[in-house]
């Protein structure tokens, strides 16, 4: 999910993950340009329309649902999936435009392109199910099963993109050194440094070039979107007796405008300090509490009022950045003392928020002694250039570690001496007793899974009548379990599997065959009987 670029005085940056919609919810503008749209709204007209900005963030660690609502700036409900969709839909028309200007307006559909969408890897199924359907609404693909999208892992794709970089594709030391890929054995870890989420893998290249994970994805949503509710909790600080909470209110676009421009700042390469424009609205506010808008800045530790600016030091703004820099060294130190990361040499910093220098720098004094930490010259285009290669060959991630244990509710034959009476059931049919709601490890969390290792599971039907099969899915970080409703188990999704032929009665076998080594689950149910196998959707929006 990774946008067109900008140039501004602070060099190029990626759109902001931005949209805006008008008072009939009709999209209007998507990026910098709904920035610059809501912030020259006046303020009486901006709470009637509905923006949003970081809206990715809103995938991460929540139950996600096809028609889960989001809160737009103005506290009004929109449904996300129509935020999702029209951002892609903004950005494929787009993609599609630039293409047809650069081939001599030759006119390619949509059903040419392969699309790559980049996600956390620390996002859930149901996450990167939810991107799918909102590249099928905005019109990328035709049907959920299209393999016209490939849905990419962050730091998976920086990780392909840096490992061909020669030594003077990287910004900080890397010594004299061949790419990595041509060194068989090199084990690094990838930390994606994005706005919403610190997402880290660890990866070892093979002889033949492909890369294969060596950790399961960790992280969380320590990105540099922090810094930006730090700052703002410092000037809530500042301008205290409900002054700042009555200038965001009254004048959002301004508020917001200070916002972004801080955003910018914060990644800056200098250790010099920073200058935050203020409007006249908040002058005007403050004044109303106080003769004089610098009386707040009395005994104010960091910040200074300087002729309609504030000045931050950079001791201050270092503050602002300590949750995330605490949260990311800690997750590294965790990973880097278990006994099998012993040979990892490299530490790669990818992800906007990685061009801050306080973040590297504080990485870099953690970590200098034990690792080599390198930045690519252009480190948020690592991710999306990365994603190019990925769509090329999907099969050069050879591997994946699991990071949950994952498996299925099944019913098996009731066994006094191993089952719970109270998961004692009996069929309508012909008093078949089994035993319900069992868990069937699939997969364990930390196994490594090859791309196209199969998990099978082979069941018959428990009512000799049965014409379809539902599937239940669930996942723990526990090893095993025993029952599905046991403490840590969660459920993930479902997926029926049609079984017409009931002749055979209980008889009949179907085998449910999936892939977990993906980016994405892929099922497939055969009938072993027949032989005929279908495509099956696990659906992981509707529990």
């Amino acid at each position: 999910f990774k946008q067109k670029w900008q140039f501004s005085k602070w060099g190029k940056i990626k759109t902001p993950t931005c949209i805006l919609f008008n008072e009939k919810r009709e999209f209007k503008k998507f990026g910098y340009d709904a920035v610059m749209k809501y912030n020259t709204l006046p303020s009486s007209e901006a709470h009637k329309w509905y923006y949003f900005h970081n809206f990715k963030m809103k995938l991460y660690n929540k139950k996600i649902t096809s028609n889960m609502e989001l809160e737009a700036d103005n506290g009004k409900k929109f449904p996300a999936l129509k935020v999702f969709s029209e951002s892609l839909r903004y950005m494929k028309d787009h993609a599609l435009n630039t293409i047809r200007d650069a081939s001599y307006q030759t006119v390619y559909d949509t059903e040419d392109v392969t699309w790559v969408i980049t996600v956390p890897a620390i996002w859930d199924a149901s996450a990167r199910q939810f991107m799918r359907l909102a590249a099928k609404e905005a019109g990328l693909i035709s049907d959920m099963f299209s393999e016209k999208l490939i849905i990419a892992l962050e730091p998976e794709a920086a990780s392909v993109w840096c490992k061909q970089l020669p030594r003077e594709g990287f910004v900080s030391e890397g010594g004299d050194r061949q790419k990595f890929e041509e060194s068989p054995g090199t084990q690094y870890v990838v930390v994606d440094c994005g706005g919403g989420t610190i997402d880290i893998t660890v990866h070892e290249i093979q002889k033949n070039q492909s890369l294969k994970e060596l950790h399961k994805a960790s992280g969380g949503g320590w990105g540099g979107n922090t810094v930006d509710e730090n700052f703002k909790m410092f000037l809530k600080e500042i301008f205290q007796d409900g002054v700042w909470e009555e200038y965001a209110q009254n004048h959002p676009t301004e508020c917001h405008q200070m916002m972004y421009n801080f955003g910018l700042q914060k990644c800056s390469s200098s250790r010099d300090e920073v200058y935050i424009h203020c409007y006249h609205n908040l002058t005007k506010v403050a004044e109303r509490k106080q003769k004089d808008i610098s009386l707040f800045f009395k005994g104010v530790e960091g910040a200074l009022w300087c002729n309609g600016t504030i000045m931050i030091t950079y001791e201050k703004m270092k503050s602002f950045f300590a949750y995330s820099v605490r949260q990311t060294i800690g997750t590294l130190q965790e990973i880097l003392s278990k006994p099998e990361m012993a040979k990892v040499q490299y530490i790669l910093l990818v992800g906007g928020f990685a061009s801050s220098i306080i973040l590297r720098e504080e990485i870099y004094q953690t970590f200098r002694e034990r690792y080599h930490i390198l930045c690519p010259l252009e480190a948020q285009a690592a991710i999306a250039k990365g994603a190019i290669l990925f769509g090329n060959n999907s099969q050069i991630v050879a591997s994946r570690i699991s990071a949950l244990t994952y498996g299925v509710k099944v019913s098996r034959a009731f066994d006094i001496a191993v089952h719970d009476i109270q998961k004692k059931r009996v069929s309508k049919a012909d008093n078949y007793v089994y035993c319900t709601d069992l868990f069937n490890k699939l997969v364990g969390i930390g196994d490594l899974v090859e791309v196209d290792e199969v998990a099978s599971y082979t069941f018959t039907p428990i009512e000799p009548d049965q014409t379809s099969v539902i599937f239940s899915f669930y996942c723990t970080e526990k090893k095993d379990a025993k029952y599905v409703d046991e403490e840590g188990l969660k459920i993930l999704g479902s997926c029926t599997v049609p079984t017409p032929n009931t002749e055979l009665g209980r008889n009949r076998q179907l085998r449910l065959d999936i892939k977990f080594g993906l980016t994405e689950f892929k099922a497939t149910g055969t009938d072993v009987t027949s032989g005929e196998s279908r495509t099956v959707m696990i659906d992981f929006l509707t529990v």
